[in-house]
């Protein structure tokens, strides 16, 4: 008699993939918008954290639109990493949108359409409506199925009660679809939309709490609805304003939200746009929402992106701007001009700079704690310590991604947490600027179109930093 094999079953709850930013969750700030000193996968950078909490309050607040800021600071100082915890303390309220100054150069369209582009995505439109609701407490749900499949249509019937009232619906065949679809059973609290019958679980009743034993933690109680079962609710709905070109564009239609292939969008299709949503503001029926756009690597931009952005800082929809930047006295792009930061003067003007400092060796030994509880790797104290080290000489970059290379050194001679053998074996096979610097300086000759000419001390330095 064969076996019967049982197929594998799986948790699918995490399938989030572990990214350079992933441990970060927030600011790390208190109520008071002092910075404590490891939160929400923040670890130092005090000041930079404190600055960002003020201007994070005045966003919130709504106090600030069309105002520009620039985090400063060299490579591997947690500029990015500043802002993704902005964002993420934003809430899914505010739209936030994050491109790359180098993407502008390489999508299939203007410099200026594709900053446009990111500049509506930034902008927010809280659009309200009143809509007609029943709101109740299912008591019964009897739905009748012909006894031959295809002969008649199903019908039923829906039992829901408030607290001061208890009706009966008859359903059609698509209210019993979507009531299948929704899985609703006697004892939720459910709301239906009159105008497209939408059906929405907003939880179970506290008085059927006890009907079951086990109950997963997604369960949620809430009270039995008290008034009519009929009423009148204010509906918002949150969508950008770029969202609202795309679909409003001929061309592409909203289809294109889900391809993401939007094209060029017309300059007549944006100013229609705007007059309706300024009327909706007059009315009362729509709220701008100004939000945060971030370009990191802002001195990849040209003079004319640059033009470009001091235009859109002036318009009265523009959202607050963040920048990005691990350059110094560089030439502006487009320009035979140097610049702080390879940014034009106006335009530094405008912006208000926070700067990132270098993490102390304590600080980097905290963060190397937070990112082996990320990426999930048991490390000793030792290992720890020589990897710190390795940061405090190297980078921080490099220290991070020796976590991982070292698990699998550890896992290869079938050990459970990760050792300084481990990790000088990984430090061996993996070089980091300074090693490889010095290596090509020895055998450049044996590479090709390399200056076999003897290489200054000065410019070896340079190569290092």
């Amino acid at each position: 008699m064969t076996e019967l094999k049982l197929s594998e079953s799986r948790d699918l709850t995490r399938i989030e993939r572990v990214g350079a930013h992933s441990h970060i969750r927030g600011l790390g700030l208190d109520s008071s918008l002092q910075p404590r000193d490891v939160s929400e996968g923040m670890v130092g950078q005090v000041n930079a954290r404190k600055s960002a909490g003020i201007i994070l309050q005045m966003i919130k607040e709504g106090i600030i639109a069309g105002r520009a800021v620039l985090l400063a600071g060299q490579p591997g100082t947690g500029k990015t990493a500043i802002a993704m915890g902005m964002a993420k303390s934003l809430g899914l309220e505010t739209p936030f949108a994050m491109i790359a100054g180098s993407e502008l150069f390489s999508l299939e369209m203007s410099k200026t359409e594709a900053l446009t582009q990111a500049f509506r995505k930034a902008i927010g439109v809280r659009i309200k409506e009143e809509t007609e609701v029943i709101e109740g407490e299912v008591v019964e749900v009897q739905i009748d199925r012909p006894a031959v499949s295809g002969a008649a249509a199903k019908t039923g019937k829906l039992t829901l009660k408030s607290t001061e009232m208890e009706t009966v619906y008859d359903l059609g065949a698509k209210m019993i679809e979507a009531i299948g679809k929704e899985k609703v059973t006697s004892g939720d609290v459910i709301a239906i939309d009159k105008a497209s019958g939408k059906i929405t679980k907003l939880g179970r009743s506290f008085s059927r709490s006890r009907d079951f034993d086990a109950m997963g933690p997604q369960v949620k109680f809430v009270q039995c609805p008290d008034g009519e079962l009929q009423k009148r609710k204010e509906v918002v709905h949150c969508v950008s304003l770029h969202e609202i070109d795309v679909i409003n564009s001929r061309t592409q239609g909203f289809l294109a939200l889900f391809t993401g292939d939007t094209g060029e969008i017309r300059a007549e299709v944006r100013e229609q746009i705007d007059t309706k949503v300024a009327e909706w503001k007059e009315e009362g029926k729509a709220e701008i929402v100004p939000g945060v756009l971030f370009i990191d690597e802002i001195h990849m931009l040209d003079i004319e992106c640059f033009s470009f952005l001091n235009r859109a800082l002036e318009n009265e929809m523009s959202p607050i701007l963040i920048v990005a930047t691990n350059r110094g006295f560089t030439t502006i792009r487009g320009t035979n001009n140097k610049s702080a930061h390879g940014i034009p003067v106006d335009l530094l003007d405008r912006l208000l700079i926070i700067k990132t400092d270098p993490y102390t060796e304590d600080e980097i030994h905290k963060i190397l704690d937070i990112r082996c509880q990320e990426e999930d790797v048991d490390m000793s104290e030792g290992a720890k310590h020589l990897l710190t080290k390795i940061g405090v000489e190297t980078s921080l970059r490099y220290a991070i991604n020796l976590i991982t290379a070292a698990a699998l050194a550890c896992q290869k001679r079938k050990g459970k947490t990760v050792e300084l053998e481990d990790i000088n074996r990984v430090y061996n096979l993996f070089l980091d600027v300074k090693r490889s610097t010095q290596y090509l300086m020895e055998y450049q000759s044996q590479y090709m179109f390399s200056e076999t000419g003897e290489v200054d001390e000065d410019d070896a330095n340079a190569m290092v930093l």
